[in-house]
């Protein structure tokens, strides 16, 4: 019998591959569940090839290498469904794993996603440990040998301040960088504890820290009454930039978020300053293939006028 992911990326899949003129193997799909053993095998491995044909299609196309993602929607999605509380973010877990497959079989190479804000910590105690209780539970999955990370050599980041997280959470999350950290094929950065201005403000303060020590250094060896201009005492953009928790990664270019709303929510400001913003309907239990290939889509109709924006900068 499928599992909830396999099926529902096998629905997908149909679907999207109906849009592009495909034949439409949906009802064969319920069918295989249905049947389950070797058919439901070999309907998953169709497929998969249905997606490599996708795939295909897609890459006649500029491809991107960095996607950031907002995933949000899981609580609407558990209210709308007479969920029970919580639910929403299991729901929206297997979104994420689907849309992760995805972004590596087409070639994204960096994947940013939002898992948790700092601000979240303002929401009740009770809905705050849960979530803290399923990111330990679904890091600890990552780490297994046939999970999706080691599967696409995906080495595993996290961005944010990790302080701030319970000890449990932190130690799983280093336990879990520490694994992956020989991959080299893709990168997943998870956003925990995180808003755009603290990380602004702490690329600020470690930049200066950084001048501070620099210039203090070259008034130790000045000779003969020499002063400085001045011009190495400023902090540069670039300064900043080797300072952000995104130092060394490409540029972004699709930030997508889901759910509908036309907000940021304090994420990525300072690297999505050129990027391409897709906004989904969808919430982010319900994103699928085919949203993620109109976003893709969509960006390659915008990446001329984004990489001339770009050179112009």
């Amino acid at each position: 019998m499928f599992s909830d992911q396999v099926y529902k990326e096998s629905i997908e899949t149909s679907k999207a591959a109906s849009s592009l003129g495909f034949r439409d193997c949906t009802l064969g799909l319920e069918m295989a569940s249905l049947a389950g053993g070797l058919l439901s095998r070999l309907y998953g491995v169709s497929c998969d090839f249905l997606r490599k044909c996708l795939w295909r299609v897609v890459t006649f196309g500029p491809i991107p290498k960095h996607v950031a993602v907002i995933m949000d929607g899981n609580r609407r999605f558990a209210r709308n469904h007479h969920l029970k509380e919580g639910a929403g973010h299991r729901y929206g877990f297997v979104s994420l794993m689907s849309t992760l497959r995805y972004c590596y079989e087409m070639g994204v190479e960096y994947v940013t996603i939002y898992a948790f804000s700092i601000d979240n910590f303002k929401r009740r105690p009770d809905e705050v440990q849960y979530v803290m209780d399923l990111m330990h539970e679904k890091l600890s999955s990552l780490l297994k040998e046939e999970s999706l990370v080691n599967q696409y050599g995906v080495r595993v980041t996290f961005i944010g301040n990790l302080k701030l997280m319970p000890a449990y959470v932190r130690e799983t999350a280093e336990r879990a960088m520490e694994a992956t950290a020989k991959n080299d094929k893709a990168v997943l950065s998870i956003c925990v504890a995180y808003t755009s201005t603290d990380e602004i403000t702490r690329a600020v303060r470690e930049s200066c820290n950084e001048r501070r020590k620099s210039v203090s250094g070259s008034k130790l060896i000045m000779k003969n009454g020499d002063k400085s201009n001045g011009a190495n005492d400023l902090i540069t953009v670039s300064d900043l930039e080797r300072h952000m928790y995104t130092a060394g990664y490409p540029e972004l270019d699709i930030l997508i978020r889901t759910s509908g709303e036309t907000r940021l929510s304090n994420y990525l400001l300072w690297q999505s300053s050129g990027s391409f913003l897709h906004i989904s309907d969808a919430l982010w239990p319900e994103f699928a293939l085919r949203h993620v290939l109109w976003a893709v889509l969509e960006y390659q109709r915008a990446q001329p006028y984004l990489e001339k924006k770009r050179k112009m900068v």
